[in-house]
């Protein structure tokens, strides 16, 4: 049996938590628990002692909460941080304290295997080298080719889908969820249920007067994110701003 790469740090009051990371973590042998940790002040003890790569860090917790550990630790002396909480609306300040994803309890497989291969990609310092989609739409003149880093946003259109690009809306006739797969490992993520965004194309995250988020894209566009969506979507555009 294979040593793992990278050591993983668990920290969380709750051991049944504790022990799911540990649950879903087994389906990834390049990763080892190194420590667990029931408290913000039991964290900042452990990474001066032992060797984390990661750090599943809970946010609330007692005593010193996650967020209190990264501003103690400093964001530049932690090791890469993956948020896993009941509350999803802790999702905007994980962004600014620069964790590398947000999983909101409880976790699919899916999901926490997704954040596990970004989370490879970026410890090992690679990147996929797969070749970017072009998309032929229609225009007023026929038809063009947009490759997927001149696409700004997608919308669903009943049976279409819009494709926008320098601020000009195309339509396609491709069902969104076939669009995203082709998409969706090249920087696009939902923003909600009909509208998918290349994600280096946001300028910024705002919250609105009711509580909710829209993504500002270059182009000035506003894109509602939905509360469903939020925590990914968030991370994503962290990980973008790497």
């Amino acid at each position: 049996m294979s040593k793992a790469e990278f050591g993983v740090l668990v920290a969380d009051d709750e051991p049944a938590a504790r022990r799911g990371v540990r649950q879903l973590l087994a389906a990834f042998p390049e990763f080892a628990v190194v420590g667990e940790c029931r408290n913000g002040a039991e964290v900042l003890a452990a990474l001066e002692t032992i060797k984390a790569d990661v750090v599943f860090l809970d946010v609330q917790m007692p005593g010193l909460d996650g967020f209190e550990v990264i501003r103690r630790r400093t964001p530049e002396r932690m090791p890469a941080v993956v948020f896993l909480t009941a509350y999803d609306e802790f999702a905007l300040k994980a962004f600014e304290a620069q964790a590398m994803d947000y999983l909101v309890k409880p976790v699919s497989e899916a999901r926490f295997a997704t954040s596990m291969k970004r989370l490879l990609k970026q410890l090992r310092g690679t990147t996929p080298a797969a070749r970017e989609p072009r998309v032929i739409v229609a225009t007023t003149r026929g038809a063009m080719v947009l490759p997927a880093r001149e696409i700004d946003w997608i919308e669903a259109a009943d049976n279409y889908v819009r494709v926008w690009s320098g601020g000009r809306g195309h339509l396609l006739r491709e069902p969104m969820r076939q669009l995203e797969a082709r998409v969706g490992t090249h920087g696009f993520v939902r923003a909600h249920r009909r509208a998918l965004v290349r994600i280096s194309g946001v300028r910024e995250l705002a919250t609105t007067p009711d509580g909710g988020m829209v993504a500002v894209l270059a182009t000035g566009t506003k894109i509602r994110v939905s509360r469903r969506q939020r925590a990914m979507f968030v991370a994503a555009v962290r990980r973008a701003n790497l």
